[in-house]
């Protein structure tokens, strides 16, 4: 029996702190917007609240100077979300209250009663949404009591910054596909539910010709659309016995995403599948590509389709695409027809990726399928496309190994294996068979484990700049497993 180590021991005291009722999303609904605020808003409101110091003024937003690689002009975007904040700003009793106990009684009960009979009587000015606008010119204005105007500040900055960044993302992929439609497919990798929603909104905005975020369709009149994810070819015995099923649920509407093993052969299986939708009357609408030498691949894929009859297919392009990609496939005649433009518009990524100046501002997360049980046994899966996209096979764990307080070694290998005694496991279970399992702890206990998660980190792994890179090892089964995967499908394709 694996010895349970020190940290297996405090993952432990960790999970038995909250109960299951403390599950909280984090996420805001309008009746909570009022507290969207920082709090010297409140304790500067208090303090001219107390001296009677309540004069009209006048606040404006502007931006001093337009992000690096995000070109010489903004699309000022936001002002309707804030709007709806200031008309609707009004304290509820049950935050008054808890402002008064929070504070310790530092918001007086008549400030707090001034904040739930709030109604802003001042004047607000601003360019429509959409207008081209360019640094230090005022973008909204707004006069009214000083109380008043200084409660709205971290709302507009949150909302009118980030939307004036993706408008103005989007604004610049328009240009560069030349009229080519691009959709949105960045909620995956947005800062969270509501900047995927806002995202979605202003990439409209600047010229997105849709999205694949459903509720932003649902809410926002949107068009939405979409094809497949390369987790539906991998759950088929045969790429070919994908796309026949899918055509089948979709014989109008039918994109394959053709890149999950092979992107040509793709191709091929994709004109085998639009001739049989031709014989009942249907066509095949296109195929995606998501990896690999894009513009080799669009044009070696746009002659197959034409080859075989189908001049009229679309190929849509995406994998983390931005304008400075578009642009280079246009200026080099990619046989393109839409993009998906994902991380580098959601987050308003200040990045080139042709010259790789700037940084792109999010996680590059993604969700593959690993294994699927096939005959009571779980079968390893992986996506072979391209090199850089190649998924590890398996349900897999992190192994850490300690020594002197400090990290040794990580491995990734498959989970419940043996000879890896004096090893961590770090992922630990939170649902099993539907229930939950985990107790999630308090913040404060979760902060003190992160500060001992972070001394562990050895100081060479920690500079900011020149630091080493942590080398993580592959376990020997995952990695064999991937190696045949590989071999079988190359084979299979040949």
């Amino acid at each position: 029996m694996t010895k349970i180590s020190h940290l297996d021991s405090l993952i432990r005291d960790l999970t038995s702190c909250i109960s299951m009722e403390k599950l909280n999303s984090l996420l805001i609904g309008d009746s909570e917007t009022p507290l969207f605020l920082d709090y010297y808003e409140l304790t500067s409101g208090q303090a001219n609240f107390d001296h009677g110091r309540n004069n009209k003024i006048t606040e404006i937003y502007y931006f001093r100077s337009i992000p690096e690689n995000m070109g010489n002009y903004m699309v000022a975007t936001g002002l309707e979300q804030v709007i709806q904040f200031i008309k609707n700003f009004r304290l509820s009793e049950e935050d008054a209250k808890w402002l008064k106990e929070s504070s310790n009684g530092a918001l007086s009960d008549e400030f707090l009663q001034y904040l739930q009979n709030f109604n802003f009587k001042g004047t607000i000015n601003a360019v429509p949404e959409g207008t081209v606008v360019f640094p230090n010119e005022p973008v909204l204005t707004i006069t009214g009591n000083s109380i008043d105007v200084q409660l709205f500040e971290t709302y507009i900055l949150s909302v009118m910054n980030f939307q004036t960044m993706v408008a103005t993302k989007a604004a610049r992929i328009a240009y560069a596909s030349k009229g080519k439609p691009f959709l949105d497919f960045g909620a995956r990798r947005a800062h969270g539910r509501d900047a995927a929603m806002l995202s979605s909104r202003a990439s409209y905005i600047g010229g997105a010709s849709g999205t694949a975020l459903v509720s932003a369709a649902r809410r926002l009149g949107i068009p939405y659309s979409g094809t497949m994810p390369h987790k539906f070819v991998q759950e088929r015995d045969s790429e070919l016995g994908a796309f026949r099923e899918y055509a089948e649920s979709f014989p109008n509407d039918a994109v394959f995403l053709i890149d999950t093993y092979d992107t040509l052969k793709g191709a091929y299986n994709a004109c085998i599948i639009g001739r049989e939708l031709r014989a009942r009357g249907h066509d095949l609408k296109g195929v995606r590509i998501d990896g690999g030498d894009m513009l080799k691949l669009s044009k070696e894929v746009r002659k197959i389709l034409d080859d075989n009859g189908f001049p009229d297919a679309k190929i849509v392009a995406s994998s983390d695409l931005d304008e400075y990609q578009v642009d280079y496939f246009v200026k080099n005649d990619a046989p393109i027809d839409m993009y998906g433009i994902g991380t580098r518009l959601d987050t308003a990524a200040n990045y080139n990726s042709i010259s790789k100046k700037g940084g792109v501002s999010a996680l590059g997360g993604v969700y593959k399928l690993v294994e699927e049980e096939e005959n009571g046994k779980m079968i390893p899966k992986i996506k072979i496309s391209s090199s850089e996209k190649t998924t590890l096979p398996f349900n897999k764990q992190v192994y850490r190994k300690m020594k002197n307080g400090l990290i040794l070694e990580d491995v990734i290998d498959r989970v419940s294996l043996s000879g890896y005694e004096g090893y961590d496991r770090l992922l630990v279970p939170i649902i099993n068979e539907g229930k939950l399992v985990y107790d999630f702890p308090s913040l404060e206990k979760i902060r003190s484990y992160t500060r001992e998660q972070l001394s562990t980190v050895e100081e060479d792994y920690k500079k900011l700049e020149n630091g080493k890179p942590f080398s993580v090892k592959i376990g020997e089964d995952v990695l064999r497993a991937k190696n045949e995967i590989i071999a079988e499908k190359q084979k299979s394709t040949n």
